[in-house]
C-alpha cells in the first residue's frame, strides 16, 4: 500500500447537549455549527482526506440509524468503507471491529487512526504534520500513540494523560511514554495537573499499527476481541459495553502521548459556539436577531426566515429549531441532558427527540 495512514472516523455519538438542533437521526456530527455550510462530519473527512490518500482509504464507523445520513453527507465515500454497528456498545467494540476489518483489507502492518467526527480543529498543515509524526512514533515504537491536547484551563470534564519518559523526536514533535490516564478529575486535581506541565487532555484521537492494537486487545480485553473475531458484527448483541480507554488504554504498556500544536475544541455544548465565533459583537448570532440591551447571548435559528427578538438578556443561549425553542443560561447548558430525560418520558414529545 502507498498511503501511510488509514483514518477511521468515529461517527456514532449523540451530542445531546446540542439539543434541540441535535436529534436522534441528526446528531451533532451532522450539524454545521460555524456557518461554513459543512457539517462536523464533512469537515472531519475533509481534514483527513489528504493524509488518507483519497476517499478509498478513508473509513467511518457509525450506528445503524445514522448510516443513511453518513452516506448522504459523504457521497464520495465507498459504501464498503462504512462500518455499521447494529447497536452502540461504546468505543472498545467500535475500535476492535474496525481494526479487524481494516487489517483484513490492508494486512496487520497497516497504520490506522481513530478520529471523533464532532471535533473542531484548526491549522490543517500542522494537523497533517502531527499525524505523520504520530505514524512514525507508532511504527518505530510499536506504540499506540494518543494525541495530547495542551490544556488551556483546569477542565474537569476531560480525561488527562500524564507524560513519562521521552521516547523520541518525530519531525520535531516529541513523544513520551504514558505514565497514567486519569478520568475527569475534580477541580483541585485538575489545577495541579495543569500547573505541573506534564499533562495533556485526552482528545480521543490515536494512531497505531493494527497488529499492536489487536495484540493489546487480546491481552486486556479478550472478551471483546475474541467474540468479534469469531462472529464479526453478529457479536454486537453480546459483546461487553466498554470504552477503549477503560478496555485498553488505561492498562497497556504500549501507550505513548504526542502533544499537539494545533488548536482543538471538542464542541461539547452550546458554549463552544462562542469560543469558535466570538467577535467584537456583543452576541454570537447564527440567524436573524434583533436585540435591545442584550449581551453575551448565543442565538441560533435553523430557519433563515425566522427572527429572534430579545430585550435585556445576559449570558443566555437561545436556540430555535422546528417546533422547539430552547432558552437557557449559558452556565447551565450541561443540564440539557436532564431535561431530555423528562421529554423522553412523555409520549406527546417523542417527535422532539
Amino acid at each position: 500500500m502507498t498511503q501511510s495512514l488509514v483514518p477511521i472516523i468515529l461517527a456514532g455519538g449523540k451530542g445531546e447537549r446540542f439539543w434541540p438542533l441535535s436529534r436522534k437521526h441528526r446528531p451533532k456530527q451532522f450539524l454545521c455549527l460555524d456557518g461554513s455550510g459543512r457539517s462536523l462530519l464533512q469537515t472531519t473527512a475533509d481534514r483527513l482526506l489528504a493524509t488518507a490518500g483519497g476517499w478509498s482509504h478513508l473509513w467511518v464507523v457509525t450506528a445503524s440509524h445514522l448510516a443513511d445520513g453518513v452516506r448522504e453527507q459523504l457521497p464520495e465515500l465507498p459504501v464498503e468503507n462504512i462500518l455499521v454497528e447494529p447497536e452502540g456498545r461504546d468505543t472498545a467494540p467500535a475500535v476492535a471491529w474496525s481494526t479487524i476489518e481494516v487489517a483484513k483489507r490492508y494486512g496487520e502492518d497497516v497504520v490506522t487512526g481513530f478520529f471523533p467526527a464532532d471535533h473542531w480543529i484548526a491549522e490543517q498543515d500542522i494537523f497533517e504534520s502531527t499525524l505523520m509524526a504520530a505514524v512514525d512514533a507508532a511504527v518505530q515504537n510499536h506504540a499506540i500513540v494518543t494525541l495530547g491536547i495542551a490544556p488551556t484551563h483546569a477542565a474537569t470534564g476531560y480525561g488527562y494523560i500524564e507524560q513519562g519518559e521521552k521516547i523520541g523526536l518525530y519531525d520535531e514533535y516529541p513523544a513520551y511514554r504514558v505514565d497514567r490516564f486519569t478520568e475527569k478529575p475534580d477541580r483541585e486535581t485538575a489545577e495541579e495537573f495543569v500547573s505541573s506541565g506534564r499533562f495533556s487532555w485526552n482528545g480521543g484521537m490515536f494512531v497505531f499499527q493494527a497488529k499492536v492494537m489487536l495484540d493489546q486487545l487480546h491481552q486486556h480485553a479478550p472478551e471483546i476481541i475474541q467474540l468479534l473475531e469469531e462472529k464479526g458484527v453478529e457479536a454486537y448483541s453480546i459483546v461487553p459495553k466498554l470504552s477503549i480507554d477503560y478496555a485498553v488504554m488505561e492498562k497497556t504498556d504500549r501507550a505513548c502521548v504526542l502533544p499537539v500544536r494545533f488548536r482543538w475544541d471538542d464542541l461539547g455544548d452550546w458554549g463552544a459556539i462562542e469560543r469558535l465565533m466570538k467577535s467584537d459583537s456583543p452576541n454570537v448570532e447564527l440567524g436573524q436577531h434583533v436585540g435591545l440591551d442584550t449581551t453575551g447571548a448565543i442565538i441560533y435559528t435553523s430557519d433563515e426566515d425566522e427572527v429572534i427578538v430579545t430585550i435585556g438578556l445576559e449570558d443566555t443561549v437561545i436556540v430555535r429549531d422546528g417546533k422547539v425553542t430552547l432558552i437557557v443560561k449559558k452556565d447551565r447548558t450541561q443540564e440539557i441532558k436532564s431535561v431530555l430525560k423528562t421529554i423522553q418520558a412523555r409520549s406527546e414529545f417523542q417527535d422532539l427527540l
